[in-house]
Formats: C-alpha cells, sequence, structure tokens
C-alpha cells in the first residue's frame, strides 16, 4: 500500500482514508502509460521525504479506479487534487516542475511547530 511515504488508494478506503487524515493529502490521479505522470513520479517521491509529517501524497490509477476519477472530474493527466479534511483545497493540471509544485503546496501545509524563544 505505501512506497517511499507515497500511499496508493483505492475507491474502497478512499473516503475514510483522506477525512481521517490530520494533514493534507495530495491525491495524484495517474496513469501507468501517461508520460507526464511518470515524469512526475520522482518529484512526488522527493516531496513525500520533504513533507514528512505535514502532507501524505497519495495516487489514485485513473484506468483502475474510473469511479474516483469520474468523482473529481478528472479530464487530463496527470491531475493533482489536494484535500484538506476531505476537501478539495487545490488542483494542479499537468507536470510542473518542482519547485512550482512546492509552492503551490506551501500555503497549505503547516510550517511544524514553532521553535523556543530564545530568552
Amino acid at each position: 500500500m505505501s512506497r517511499n511515504n507515497i500511499v496508493t488508494l483505492q475507491q474502497p478506503g478512499f473516503d475514510e482514508f483522506v477525512k481521517s487524515s490530520t494533514i493534507p493529502v495530495l491525491v495524484d490521479f495517474w496513469a501507468e502509460w501517461c508520460g507526464p505522470c511518470k515524469a512526475m513520479e520522482p518529484v512526488l517521491e522527493e516531496l513525500a521525504a520533504e513533507y514528512e509529517g505535514r502532507l501524505v501524497i497519495a495516487k489514485v490509477n485513473v484506468d483502475s479506479e474510473p469511479d474516483l476519477a469520474a468523482r473529481f472530474g478528472i479530464m487530463a493527466i496527470p491531475t493533482m487534487v489536494l484535500l484538506s479534511e476531505g476537501e478539495e483545497v487545490e488542483r494542479i493540471r499537468g507536470a510542473l516542475p518542482r519547485h512550482a509544485l512546492s509552492d503551490r503546496l506551501a500555503k497549505h501545509l503547516s510550517t511544524g511547530p514553532s521553535p523556543e524563544p530564545r530568552t
């Protein structure tokens, strides 16, 4: 189910997973035959490691989960949907460079606990 901090989601359990997550979930809608989707894999793996504890990255294969793709209105891939408490807060279409994707995500992620003030 999990590989390199990336979770694979399917219809059974999808809603429970995204609604129960205490941190945002970036759902990557992709397909095996999609070149730009494959190009995004290393970017998503890097971001999954960088944002561990602040973001969950999940993948949904549109060929094996057409109902989920239809529910989210996925018309082209890759499309990434950022969910917070189960609600969509950002939609990203197409392959993006790492820095551009990181910039789009950063505004939705907590920065973690504030450092203790120095006295």
